[in-house]
């Protein structure tokens, strides 16, 4: 199994900025963000797989940026502009799938880590 330990998660005002990591076992084929908030669905927030530009979910599209590193088997989420609709905890995942672009399905990901609460307050 994988394992996958989500950090840098916290509260910032509408604007501002965070960078969240991922410290993994391994870095498998496929790896993505993605995001649960309260009474809302999970959803796929950015993916990075063969292809080394991220794939991205609409509402995050150009604020977030995915990458990894693997000498250090870590991934970060760094994200910009945030807005109060940001707000959930995020989760690392991992997919042992081939994926070109990657995949913002959750359902592809074999592995989870226990999630970085992120709050942005307007």
């Amino acid at each position: 199994a994988v394992q996958l330990t989500e950090s840098g998660g916290g509260s910032v005002q509408a604007g501002g900025s965070l960078t969240l990591s991922c410290a993994a076992s391994e870095l498998t084929v496929t790896m993505g963000w993605f995001r649960q908030a309260p009474g809302k669905e999970r959803e796929g927030v950015a993916s990075i797989a063969t292809y080394p530009i991220g794939l991205y979910a609409d509402s995050v599209q150009g604020r977030f940026n995915i990458s990894k590193d693997t000498a250090e088997n870590t991934l970060t989420l760094q994200m910009n502009s945030l807005k109060p609709e940001d707000t959930a905890m995020y989760y690392c995942a991992a997919s042992r799938l081939p994926q070109w672009r990657g995949s913002l399905v959750g359902a592809r990901y074999d592995f989870w880590g226990q999630g970085t609460q992120v709050t942005v307050s307007s």
